[in-house]
C-alpha cells in the first residue's frame, strides 16, 4: 500500500469524522422530545421501572403482576437508567439507541474486514454502511424505541459478524490477503462471542434469535455447500456460551413462576406465529413495502444490490463472496416472517443492518464503474426526498398539525426546498462518480429533518400522542383519587399509568360522586347523554378530552 500524503490523511480524518458525526446525531439527541406513545412503549418502561424499585431482576411485573410477553433483556438495560434517575425517556429509550450504535459498528467492521480498507476511506463501505444504517428510517425510529426490537436486532447483527469472521477462518468467506493470518486463540474467542451474542438476542425476544441466524447460516450453507464450514458454528465453546449468556434468566423465571414456560414459548412464541391469535395479520407481501420504507432514504439503492447480485451471479463467483452471505442474512428474516400469521413492522428490523451493508457495497461500485449507474442512483434518492417532503407539506395542513399554527406548513415549505437542494447536489455527485458526497448530502438532509422533528414537531404532538404532559397537568391535583379513565383506547391508558405511577380506574356511569373523567369524543357523548355533564362549551381537545363530571341527583 502506498503511503498517504498528508492531504489524503485529512480526507480520511474527515470522512471519519462526518461518518461518526452522522450516526450519533442520527442515533442518540433530544430522545425525550416526545414523551413515551403507543402501547408498548409505556408498558416495557412501566416494567423497567418496577424492576429497578423492588429489586425483582427475574419476573417482570407490569402494575404488580407477572408479564411474560417479552423476554428480560431490554428490563434490565432500561432498569439501569432508571436506577441512575435518567429522565423516563431517555432512561427507557437509551438501550435501544446504544443497541443501535453496536449494530452500526458491527457492520462497518464487517465492510472493513471483508471488502478491505483501501487508501481512500471515503470510498470504503466501512464508512458507508454505518452511516446508511443509522440514517434509515428504520434506525432512527427503533433507535428512539423504548422496546426490546433494537437490542434484538444488534445482538443478531453481532453474532452474524461473528458467524462470518468463523466462517472466513474456514476458508469459506473471501477475505483480503492482509486480514488472512490469524491464530486459533483469535478464532475461538470469536466462537465464544457467536454463541455469546446469540444467547443475548435469545434474552432479548426469544428463541427467534437463534431460528433467525441459524436459518440464515442454513441457507447460505445450501447455496454454497459449505456445511462443514457450517458446523464450526455449533463448536461446543459457542454451545456453552450461549447456554451460559441465555439459560440462567430462563430457569430462574421458569422455578419462580410455573406457567412462564407455557406462556412465553407457547402463546408469545408458537401461536403468535402459527395462529391470528393477536390479531396482526397481514398479508404475504406485507413486508415488502415496510422493507422499502424501512431503509428510506436509501432505498433506491437497492437496485444496485440486485444488479451486483445479477453479476455475481452470471460470473458465478458468488459461492464464497460475502455478499451472498449477507444477502442470505438480510432476505432469510423477511421471507421467515412473511409466513407468519401474526406481522408487525418490527419484525423484519433484524434484516435493516444487512441491507445497509449490501447497499453501501453494491452502490460503491456501481458508482464507481458507470456514471449512468450513478445517475440513476442518485436520481432515485433525490426523487425520493422530494416525494416525501411534499407528502409531509401536504399532511402538514391536516389535523393535529393544523391547530399547531403557521409554523409546520413553513418548515414543510422549506424541507420541500431543502429537499430540491439534495436533490441537486446528489446528481452533481453522480456526475463526480462520487458516492461518499452522495451519502454525506443525504445524510444531511436527514439529520437536518431529524432535528427539526426533534424540536419543532415532536414536542408539538405531544399531547395528542403521549401522556405525558397529560400526567404532569394534573400533577398537584387535590383530589387524584377521584381522576378516572372511560373509554379510552390502551395507547392512553398504559401511558396515563406510567405517567401517574399507578393504574387510573376505569370511571363507571353507576358511580354517583363528582370526578373528573378523561376520555374520548364517544365517551364524552355517552357522559353528556347520561346527564353527568351541564356545560354546552366545546372541550378543548388535545388527544384526551377533560371531562368534569357532575354529581348525580340524590
Amino acid at each position: 500500500m502506498h503511503e498517504l500524503t498528508q492531504s489524503g490523511r485529512k480526507t480520511n480524518i474527515a470522512a471519519l469524522a462526518v461518518t461518526a458525526l452522522a450516526t450519533l446525531v442520527s442515533l442518540f439527541p433530544n430522545l425525550g422530545a416526545i414523551g413515551l406513545v403507543g402501547p408498548d412503549e409505556p408498558r416495557y418502561a412501566w416494567i423497567a421501572r418496577a424492576m429497578a424499585e423492588t429489586g425483582d431482576w427475574v419476573t417482570p411485573r407490569l402494575w404488580g403482576v407477572p408479564w411474560f410477553e417479552k423476554p428480560v433483556l431490554y428490563y434490565w438495560a432500561a432498569a439501569i437508567g432508571f436506577l441512575m434517575y435518567l429522565p423516563a425517556e431517555w432512561a427507557a429509550r437509551l438501550p435501544s439507541a446504544f443497541a443501535a450504535l453496536a449494530a452500526a459498528v458491527a457492520i462497518g467492521w464487517f465492510a472493513w474486514r471483508h471488502y478491505g480498507e483501501g487508501e481512500d476511506w471515503s470510498a470504503s463501505p466501512a464508512l458507508l454502511a454505518p452511516i446508511i444504517f443509522s440514517t434509515s428510517v428504520a434506525a432512527i425510529g427503533f433507535a428512539r424505541a423504548a422496546t426490546p426490537d433494537m437490542l434484538f436486532s444488534a445482538a443478531i447483527t453481532l453474532a452474524m459478524v461473528c458467524a462470518a469472521s468463523v466462517l472466513t477462518r474456514a476458508g469459506a468467506l473471501r477475505v483480503p490477503d492482509r486480514a488472512s493470518a490469524e491464530n486459533q486463540t483469535y478464532n475461538l474467542r470469536i466462537v465464544i462471542l457467536w454463541g455469546a451474542f446469540l444467547g443475548a438476542g435469545v434474552l432479548a425476544k426469544g428463541p427467534a434469535a437463534v431460528i433467525l441466524a441459524g436459518g440464515s447460516v442454513g441457507i447460505w450453507a445450501l447455496g454454497t455447500s459449505q456445511w462443514r464450514a457450517a458446523i464450526r458454528l455449533a463448536h461446543p465453546f459457542a454451545i456453552v456460551a450461549f447456554c451460559a449468556v441465555a439459560l440462567p434468566w430462563y430457569l430462574l423465571c421458569a422455578l419462580r413462576n410455573p406457567d412462564f414456560l407455557h406462556i412465553f414459548i407457547f402463546q408469545h412464541n408458537f401461536e403468535r406465529y402459527l395462529t391470528p391469535l393477536f390479531q396482526h395479520q397481514q398479508p404475504f407481501w406485507f413486508f415488502a413495502p415496510i422493507t422499502i420504507l424501512a431503509l428510506l432514504p436509501w432505498s433506491a439503492f437497492l437496485i444496485a444490490a440486485a444488479q451486483e447480485a445479477l453479476r455475481l451471479w452470471r460470473e458465478k463467483s458468488w459461492t464464497n463472496s460475502p455478499g451472498f452471505f449477507v444477502a442470505c442474512w438480510a432476505v432469510f428474516p423477511i421471507v421467515f416472517f412473511s409466513f407468519s400469521q401474526s406481522k408487525l413492522p418490527s419484525y423484519i428490523l433484524p434484516a435493516v443492518p444487512a441491507l445497509a451493508l449490501l447497499i453501501a457495497v453494491s452502490a460503491t461500485r456501481r458508482f464507481q464503474t458507470s456514471r449512468t449507474n450513478a445517475l440513476m442512483l442518485s436520481a432515485g434518492i433525490g426523487v425520493a426526498w422530494i416525494v416525501l417532503a411534499a407528502i409531509f407539506l401536504h399532511t402538514a395542513h391536516k389535523s393535529p398539525f393544523a391547530e399547531m399554527g403557521h409554523s409546520i406548513p413553513l418548515l414543510a415549505a422549506t424541507a420541500l426546498g431543502i429537499s430540491i437542494a439534495l436533490a441537486a447536489g446528489v446528481l452533481y455527485a453522480a456526475i463526480r462518480k462520487n458516492f461518499y458526497l452522495t451519502v454525506v448530502l443525504c445524510s444531511l438532509c436527514a439529520v437536518v429533518t431529524l432535528e427539526i422533528a426533534n424540536i419543532v414537531v415532536l414536542p408539538a404532538l405531544d399531547p395528542y400522542v403521549s401522556a405525558r404532559p397529560h400526567a404532569a397537568f394534573f400533577s398537584n391535583d387535590l383530589h387524584p383519587d377521584r381522576i378516572f379513565t372511560y373509554q379510552l383506547r390502551r395507547t392512553w391508558n398504559y401511558g396515563l399509568a406510567f405517567y401517574f405511577h399507578r393504574e387510573i380506574p376505569e370511571w363507571s356511569p353507576q358511580d354517583p360522586d363528582a370526578a373528573l373523567v378523561l376520555t374520548s369524543r364517544e365517551g364524552f357523548e355517552k357522559i353528556r347523554k347520561a346527564g353527568r355533564f351541564r356545560g354546552v362549551e366545546e372541550l378543548p381537545h388535545q388527544g384526551i378530552l377533560y371531562v368534569p363530571v357532575e354529581a348525580a341527583p340524590r
